[in-house]
């Protein structure tokens, strides 16, 4: 695995940015931000060659992978055009690897990696319910895993209150059933991002969150009959 580790600098741009958040302080200090961006592409492209390892993904380049710094604000009541934080998605390849990878990389303890899904569209969705609902033992299985249970601490994602439409309130596993989005997610410290051996935990955390994706890609590519859709 080749060293490439994220200098303090990185964040250290970002602490300055958030303190100054405007066009004329970016402006003064963009080639600081192209510098301190190349280096989370190369990072990223890294972390995008051991994925590929034990995983196929779409997404061409550390660079390309890497979310453009500047916010839409258009629907926003916090109009601060820049987001402080460098942010990136690694999608999965074909239509029956479903699921993507994102890494979060924020100063304060706040950096995590997440994979799953924030927005499952309405068919979606009525696949993954209906599975847990004829049987959660495999979803179960994952979820209560040790290393899962170490790394990640359980499913998260935003619930509904009351049951779902059209699924017994009092169903065995309605508090899974409640879920609108499925995610798992890893958090770090700062010395964790910065120090030499980041790239091997962001590997192996990517890698541990693997059975979770490849049973809501099981899930979202059949029908109720288990056929392909």
């Amino acid at each position: 695995m080749a060293s490439v580790n994220l200098q303090p600098s990185v964040f250290s741009f970002l602490e300055q940015l958030k303190k100054n958040n405007d066009r004329n302080w970016f402006t003064e200090n963009k080639s600081i931000y192209h510098q301190e961006a190349a280096v989370v592409a190369a990072f990223a492209g890294e972390l995008l060659k051991e994925m590929n390892k034990h995983d196929v993904i779409e997404t061409g380049s550390g660079a390309k992978s890497l979310y453009r710094i500047y916010r839409d604000v258009r629907f926003s009541k916090d109009k601060t055009p820049y987001s402080t934080y460098w942010g990136g998605r690694f999608k999965r390849a074909g239509k029956q690897r479903r699921g993507g990878y994102y890494y979060h990389l924020e100063p304060g303890g706040k950096t995590s990696l997440i994979c799953g899904f924030w927005a499952p569209a309405a068919p979606d969705l009525k696949l993954i319910r209906e599975d847990i609902a004829f049987d959660p033992a495999p979803l179960r299985k994952i979820l209560t895993d040790p290393v899962f249970v170490k790394n990640f601490g359980g499913l998260r994602g935003e619930q509904l209150k009351t049951s779902p439409k059209g699924f017994d309130g009092t169903h065995e596993s309605i508090d899974l059933l409640r879920y609108k989005q499925f995610l798992v997610r890893r958090q770090f410290s700062d010395q964790e991002v910065l120090g030499g051996s980041f790239l091997a935990l962001a590997n192996q955390a990517f890698k541990d969150m693997r059975p979770f994706l490849d049973y809501m890609s099981d899930v979202l590519s059949s029908d109720t009959n288990g056929l392909p859709i």
